[in-house]
């Protein structure tokens, strides 16, 4: 079994809460809108980190980080955009079987033509009445499941 940590939008707070979700994790993904360099070093002493640029990442420390990224894990091919309405690539045709994204910071798992779409939600400051969320996908012999983590 595979452990793989999501996290989202943290907009420059990363909250001890998350940090402790993704103890464990053998890998972990953060889907843009990080609001800190900071947070990125925080994460990979935890777990090996894919990480993508969000749009309100604009600051000098983020012009290395790409918009796309692609996380092999097993078997299981994982492809991480910020923003879903900017999908560049075709993913059933890359071989793409998970989808991360954030930027809604709308918690979400759904299943669309064979493909897992997971947005773990933000983990940083509250907007408007949405859940602080992680998200967790489990790799066990080329399937994957994926879960929201609501934190308190």
């Amino acid at each position: 079994m595979i452990r793989v940590g999501l996290i989202s939008d943290t907009h420059g707070l990363l909250r001890p809460q998350a940090v402790a979700m993704l103890q464990g994790s053998d890998f972990i993904v953060h889907g843009g809108d990080i609001g800190d360099a900071g947070i990125l070093n925080v994460l990979k002493a935890i777990a090996p980190l894919t990480v993508v640029r969000g749009n309100n990442d604009r600051e000098p420390w983020a012009a290395g980080i790409p918009e796309t990224e692609f996380l092999q894990v097993a078997g299981v091919l994982v492809y991480v955009i910020h923003d879903l309405s900017q999908i560049d690539i075709d993913p059933a045709a890359a071989g793409v079987q998970v989808v991360v994204s954030g930027h809604s910071h709308k918690p979400k798992v759904e299943e669309r033509g064979g493909l897992l779409y997971v947005n773990p939600g933000s983990a940083g400051p509250r907007r408007f009445k949405l859940p602080i969320a992680v998200a967790e996908l489990i790799v066990t012999d080329n399937a994957v499941t994926a879960r929201i983590v609501e934190l308190a």
